[in-house]
């Protein structure tokens, strides 16, 4: 059984922010292999469903992004997810809009939805890390998260996500050996003209 968490703020002032790119990539996968909705509101936004007859669901943290591992903990706990299942999908200020990496553990980067995950259940979970880029400066990172995507931007990151959504089978069925083949493929984005 295998979870997959999008980190994001909840409410609708925050739907098209920069830290929620993790809640639009969990949108998109309910959508394309058409998921149910389980336990409604227990841990947060919560579905279930199958990809290639794996059985998998899908997390929107219910706490604010800071806070998120614990509700990531709880829905571990109940449904008894190994870390090793869990993939958490997550902004990253340090790659450049829509530039995707994978990985397997490693820092939290300052990322404080990641530090709460970390301090909660551990580091050795399977992140996918979508660019946002850096505000001019480095100035105001916390505001920068926070700020929707600007209009110009949108299509790149429609094209990152709707990148995710297609990989994610192999995803789905790679084991830890092959995150740096899939990484490789992954980086390999193509720039949105």
């Amino acid at each position: 059984m295998n979870l997959l968490v999008g980190l994001g703020n909840p409410g609708n002032k925050y739907k098209n922010s920069r830290h929620s790119i993790g809640y639009m990539a969990i949108d998109m996968i309910i959508k394309k292999f058409d998921l149910n909705e389980k336990n409604k509101n227990k841990f947060g936004e919560c579905y279930e469903g199958k990809i290639l007859n794996k059985r998998i669901f899908t997390l929107k943290p219910k706490e604010f992004i800071n806070l998120s591992g614990i509700s990531i903990k709880k829905i571990m706990n109940f449904y008894k997810i190994n870390i090793n299942n869990l993939f958490v999908i997550h902004d990253d200020v340090d790659l450049p809009l829509g530039k995707i990496k994978v990985k397997v553990g490693g820092g939290n980067a300052g990322h404080n939805g990641l530090k709460s995950i970390d301090g909660l259940i551990g580091k050795n979970y399977k992140r996918i890390r979508i660019g946002i880029d850096r505000p001019l400066n480095n100035k105001n990172i916390n505001k920068f998260v926070l700020q929707n995507f600007k209009k110009e931007e949108k299509k790149e990151i429609m094209y990152s996500l709707n990148r995710v959504v297609s990989f994610l089978e192999y995803f789905i069925n790679s084991d830890t050996n092959d995150i740096s083949v899939l990484m490789n493929e992954l980086s390999k984005n193509k720039k949105i003209k």
